[in-house]
């Protein structure tokens, strides 16, 4: 269905859950973060039903299921089961920062995933550990190669990139990629109360004359944008109503958003 703008709104993001395994610098606050009630986050049929309608009503085709952390959402395979079930949803994706994938790259992959992202900002391993406090980059690197096997491919790296890159972070970033056959894209560090974004390097996020997506988050919040306050509750509006509203009232552009933060929306 088309927005006020003329554009094709056939994407929704969809954070499962606020809760994550690590906790990067750019993300999240050292001293942690205020997590959603329990009562607040969306049953998997819930959210399963809200994908049927965005499908049915306004012609959603393509879901990315993000979190936090997704696969720490309990019963996140039965959640790709449902949604693939869903005869209008054409492509179903995932990001992760790959840490549990080896454990579940197989099942996800027989549930109907499509393909996968992974984050991944640096190449070392104690560089890694500083910026998500705590990580085993080892983990992740079982988790590409397992998300190859189960052929969860093409496979996407997300590495973010510093207002002051470090040059040979990059550069073994892009002799890995290469050599795993895995496509690498940079995003910039972004601001969500700056308004400070950019377009993906290597993707097509970032582009408001081309945007597509809502964003569903894990309390049934429906954002028509990132970089935007307004956000309209299933349970409180309606599933088609809620859609509706997040559809005719999406910013012509991103501006800025003070009420959430990438831990709970998704990026």
């Amino acid at each position: 269905m088309l927005d006020r703008f003329k554009r094709n709104i056939n994407y929704l993001r969809v954070s499962v859950t606020d809760r994550c395994n690590l906790r990067c610098t750019y993300c999240m606050p050292e001293d942690g973060i205020k997590m959603m009630s329990h009562n607040d986050v969306l049953k998997l049929e819930e959210i399963a039903e809200v994908i049927k309608v965005g499908a049915e009503k306004i012609g959603i085709t393509k879901v990315r299921l993000t979190g936090g952390e997704p696969l720490v959402r309990k019963g996140i395979v039965n959640l790709v089961e449902m949604v693939s079930n869903i005869h209008q949803i054409e492509e179903i994706t995932l990001t992760t920062n790959a840490i549990l994938l080896a454990d579940f790259a197989d099942d996800l992959k027989k549930s109907g995933l499509n393909r996968i992202n992974i984050s991944l900002d640096t190449m070392n391993a104690d560089k890694f550990k500083d910026i998500t406090r705590g990580g085993d980059i080892n983990k992740v690197f079982e988790g590409i190669k397992a998300a190859k096997k189960a052929g969860l491919i093409p496979i996407k790296i997300n590495a973010v990139k510093s207002k002051s890159p470090d040059l040979e972070d990059i550069k073994n970033l892009e002799e890995y990629c290469a050599k795993e056959g895995l496509e690498l894209r940079f995003i910039n560090e972004m601001d969500l109360t700056e308004g400070s974004f950019s377009q993906v390097e290597g993707g097509e996020s970032g582009n408001c004359a081309t945007c597509n997506r809502l964003r569903l988050q894990a309390n049934g919040n429906i954002k028509p944008c990132l970089f935007n306050n307004q956000a309209y509750n299933v349970r409180e509006y309606g599933i088609e109503q809620a859609y509706m509203m997040a559809l005719n009232l999406k910013p012509e552009r991103g501006e800025i958003s003070s009420d959430h933060k990438f831990y709970n929306i998704g990026g």
